[in-house]
């Protein structure tokens, strides 16, 4: 075993001659005072004079007290600690680690070898070791079967939750459309008042002058452009004459036995009606045949724009 030196005068296997003025010095008497207050603890254990003091350090100290003297040296002096120290104090740890944990694989071998010898003491300890470590299987497999349906129900939560921000996302942009569609329609409708004096005013205007034709250009001019707004909103000409008669788009005031169309059929249209995409701005007033003629619609379609020219014909007529 290698020297352990406690300062630069002495070691524990080969002590040098105690210089007088070393014993007077104060660092000397500190180290005197811990060696008697270490004697005075452990005084049952056989000692031997060591560095000629009047008290002497056991010879052989076990593991724990070889511990316990070297921290007490190194309060007082710097020591050097050895490779095999380390190396003891390793396995010291790991021996005391594995005592301490005992799987159920060892605990089923002492089981048996306490059967195998009768010991009664000892298997009813296993029995009840094992018993709390089936009582703790169970307590986990339970908390993990709750988890398990914790977390299917907490999935089925997720998907149903997704399900109904989808349906929320799709009727909110199905409501956004429905309000800017009606809100579109209210101001159409509101301004096709409008387009029938537009219309009217064309069709019974009879210009003479120059310069009634001037303001009468300038002012078909703004119409022409209203119907292409109207075109680019998706508004649409009903359609009439020729066409049977639909309660849902048109809107008959007067019927009238007619050689040639058959009954129910429109053959003449009094105002246009306009819809706005799916929705029925307003309905177109007709007249409607009362009964069928021998012509079953051969014969030219009657309409108020009759004997008009077609580039007379109104601008809406192309929507």
């Amino acid at each position: 075993m290698a020297a352990l030196p406690l300062s630069n005068q002495y070691s524990l296997c080969a002590p040098r001659l105690v210089d007088v003025s070393i014993l007077k010095s104060p660092k000397f008497r500190t180290q005197n005072l811990a060696f008697q207050s270490y004697q005075h603890l452990h005084s049952r254990h056989s000692c031997k004079p060591l560095l000629g003091l009047s008290r002497s350090l056991p010879n052989s100290c076990p593991g724990k007290n070889w511990r316990s003297f070297k921290s007490l040296c190194t309060a007082k002096d710097t020591t050097v600690q050895t490779n095999e120290d380390e190396t003891e104090s390793d396995d010291l740890e790991e021996t005391e680690t594995d005592s301490d944990t005992l799987t159920i694989k060892s605990l089923l071998q002492l089981y048996k070898q306490s059967i195998l010898s009768k010991d009664d003491t000892t298997s009813s300890d296993i029995e009840a070791a094992l018993y709390d470590l089936e009582k703790e299987k169970n307590k986990l497999l339970e908390k993990v079967t709750s988890l398990l349906a914790d977390s299917s129900s907490g999935k089925e939560r997720y998907i149903r939750l997704q399900a109904d921000f989808d349906n929320y996302r799709k009727r909110s942009e199905n409501e956004r459309l429905n309000v800017r569609s009606n809100a579109q329609g209210e101001v159409i409708e509101s301004l096709l008042p409008m387009v029938d004096n537009f219309e009217r005013a064309k069709q019974q205007l009879k210009l003479e002058t120059e310069q009634e034709k001037k303001i009468d250009a300038s002012y078909q001019g703004i119409y022409k452009q209203f119907v292409e707004i109207m075109r680019s909103l998706r508004v649409a000409v009903v359609p009439t004459i020729g066409k049977p008669f639909d309660p849902s788009v048109h809107e008959a005031i007067a019927r009238e036995e007619s050689k040639e169309f058959n009954e129910g059929v429109v053959i003449e249209e009094f105002r246009r009606g306009f819809v706005l995409g799916e929705r029925l701005l307003r309905p177109a007033m007709v007249k409607v045949s009362a009964g069928p003629g021998p012509g079953s619609g051969s014969g030219r379609p009657k309409s108020s724009s009759d004997g008009v020219s077609s580039t007379e014909q109104p601008q809406t007529a192309n929507l």
